[in-house]
């Protein structure tokens, strides 16, 4: 049974943690808080053992009555392995600690990709992170990317890619984000961070992308144009993604015309917190013309990271194959619809 430690309980780290507990071959041996809040509360509701990230801060618990179990080196030492959910800078920080425990670390896409051996995505490079010492599971979008481009590079080779990702404002508890009313270019200069970093995925690809940040919490929205090697028509794109795991092509029957929608889709469909683990993506969208490819697809960015990191601890340990792996993730945490 692999130990895995859960270095921040957040928005990411309590939805790693609830998806490794549900796994049948590993366990969470704790979770890291830096102050005690709500959710340092609710791991211990969990049954998680709560550790102190910090040190200095430690008998903060203990004046808000909850019981930690120690410092967060003691947590990471008993691990296999750490899955580091802090925000984003603090898992680069934290890799000398890592280094110098002896244990093999998962960071988060908000760090940059130099902070591991390899960068991570199941669908398309799992066996590059078989046995290493650090991965970085990517960022939400570019999580959402190379689930999309892995199936059509491998069935029709992929000439080009075009990008616009229109970007929530922030997470729906990060009331000190923004814009509140506005449409900003985000960046302004071209190409946005994106592309290069699906290139830590598929180096050889070329692609650019274009982000636009709005007054929104819900999840992201892609604009995502592909030129192919060959003409392929729509309905054969559409049957080639409705056969991948983590790919859910919404139905036009479900009249589903916005993320508002997709969200009570989730939340009736009875997902823990509305999670959508997979691309949700438009079929009616999906037409071609010539070689050129087009579609919309919502990434919902507090959870398509999950699965991911539930396999990024498999490939470290070097326990299953990548068709083994996402076969039992998805299977537990109950991925598809």
């Amino acid at each position: 049974m692999l130990q895995v430690a859960i270095n921040g309980y957040g928005t990411i780290g309590k939805r790693v943690a609830d998806a490794v507990r549900a796994q049948p071959d590993m366990e969470v041996c704790g979770v890291a808080k830096t102050r005690p809040n709500f959710e340092a509360e609710r791991a211990i509701a969990e049954g998680y053992p709560l550790y102190a990230a910090i040190e200095e801060r430690a008998d903060r618990f203990a004046e808000a009555g909850l019981e930690i179990a120690g410092p967060v080196e003691t947590l990471v030492e008993a691990a296999d392995v750490v899955v580091d959910a802090t925000p984003s800078g603090v898992g680069a920080e934290n890799a000398s600690m890592y280094e110098a425990l002896g244990t093999p670390a998962i960071y988060q896409g908000g760090e940059d990709a130099d902070v591991a051996d390899v960068s991570f995505n199941a669908r398309a490079n799992f066996e590059e992170a078989v046995g290493a010492d650090s991965v970085r599971v990517v960022s939400c979008n570019t999580t959402g990317l190379s689930r999309l481009i892995a199936p059509l590079s491998e069935s029709y080779g992929v000439e080009k890619v075009r990008a616009t990702l229109v970007r929530r404002g922030g997470d729906p508890g990060q009331s000190s984000r923004g814009p509140i009313n506005d449409i900003l270019p985000d960046p302004v200069a071209l190409p946005s961070h994106h592309g290069p970093d699906v290139n830590t995925i598929f180096p050889e690809l070329a692609i650019d992308t274009l982000g636009v940040k709005v007054p929104a919490t819900l999840m992201h929205l892609h604009s995502v144009n592909v030129t192919l090697e060959g003409r392929v028509e729509a309905t054969e794109v559409r049957e080639l993604l409705a056969a991948e795991d983590r790919l859910f092509l919404i139905p036009e029957r479900a009249a589903v015309d916005g993320a508002g929608k997709l969200k009570e889709f989730a939340l009736d469909a009875g997902r823990p917190r509305g999670d959508l683990w997979e691309n949700c993506v438009w079929a009616e969208s999906i037409s071609t013309t010539g070689r050129d490819l087009y579609l919309f697809q919502a990434i919902h960015q507090e959870s398509d990271v999950v699965p991911e990191n539930v396999d990024a601890i498999r490939a470290i340990a070097g326990t299953e194959d990548a068709d083994e792996s996402v076969e039992t993730t998805d299977r537990c945490l109950g991925v598809g619809f």
